[in-house]
């Protein structure tokens, strides 16, 4: 009798702790998921910005340009601008258009 109160606690702290570290596992690898998935959104967070903060303003791009390329690039004008396609085996140049609204 002595020994079924003895083996009885302790069997009972084997199984809950048995249930504590799969359960623990199983957090341990949802948190590693979760973080992992934050860590891909951030860096698709700071591309964007990047990209953001480069397109948006054409003296960010003078900038730039002064700074990396010295004289390479040049400032033109949207009117003088022209969009150019491949179909089938003829080139196409279209002038670009500026709509006011």
């Amino acid at each position: 009798m002595k020994k079924l109160f003895f083996f009885t606690p302790i069997i009972f702290l084997i199984f809950a702790t048995t249930l504590t570290k799969n359960s623990t596992k199983k957090l341990d690898k949802k948190i590693f998921q979760i973080k992992e998935n934050i860590s891909v959104l951030e860096d698709r967070y700071e591309l964007t910005l990047l990209d953001y903060s480069i397109l948006t303003s054409p003296k960010k791009l003078m900038k730039y340009q002064q700074f990396y390329f010295e004289e390479k690039l040049t400032q033109k004008k949207i009117e003088n601008l022209s969009k150019i396609e491949f179909l089938n085996d003829k080139l196409k140049i279209d002038k670009m258009v500026i709509i006011d609204e």
